[in-house]
């Protein structure tokens, strides 16, 4: 995303509920818990309102990344 500025708009979202920030994911409790255990250190929404676009959640895939949505706005 570095550099293009539309899909920092289209992967981002400025509506969420909760953080977790983790400077050593395997090791955390919470990564454990959201299940975030495998991510790198950083700073994450625990929910966000709003879904990835679907040209961008066919790209993952694509690429082998398992997208898992985290709108609260969506049962399901």
């Amino acid at each position: 995303m570095k550099g293009n500025r539309e899909m920092v708009y289209d992967c981002t979202s400025s509506s969420f509920d909760g953080i977790i920030a983790m400077m050593s994911p395997e090791d955390s409790w919470v990564s454990k818990w959201q299940r975030v255990s495998t991510f790198k250190p950083g700073v994450y929404a625990v929910s966000v309102t709003g879904r990835l676009p679907q040209g961008i959640v066919r790209e993952l895939k694509s690429r082998g990344v398992v997208y898992k949505s985290r709108d609260t706005a969506i049962k399901t």
